[in-house]
């Protein structure tokens, strides 16, 4: 079974850089669309960031000019390179692929069936 796990969260403050990494043990154009996602305590997982197999973004309201989706095939490794962070943007982010082309944008959670287990990013003001 394809593994998807993440790293590179943790605790900064508002106005601060991280840079997300989701590792994948398959070859990362298997996946016709890989996306970033993320959940607060008691709020829903909500669709950060998208890719497709072309090289085509989109991305949440929310993080439109602060967010960056990539990816990088040589290392089989997804990337969000989070900046500008703030508050709000603390939440449990994931990794997720689905082997079909994005649907709705690529921002919807229900769509996607392959996760990683999550890493957490803090944002303190």
């Amino acid at each position: 079974q394809v593994q998807l796990v993440e790293s590179g969260g943790g605790s900064v403050q508002a106005g601060g850089s991280l840079r997300l990494s989701c590792a994948a043990s398959a070859y990362i154009d298997s996946w016709r669309c890989m996306a970033w996602f993320r959940q607060a305590p008691g709020k829903e997982r909500e669709g950060v960031a998208s890719i497709d197999s072309g090289g085509t973004t989109a991305a949440a309201a929310s993080v439109k000019g602060r967010f960056t989706i990539s990816k990088d095939k040589a290392k089989n490794t997804l990337f969000l390179q989070m900046n500008s962070l703030k508050p709000e943007d603390s939440a449990t982010y994931y990794c997720a692929a689905r082997a079909g082309v994005c649907v709705g944008g690529g921002l919807y959670a229900t769509t996607y069936f392959s996760w990683g287990q999550g890493t957490q990013v803090t944002v303190s003001s």
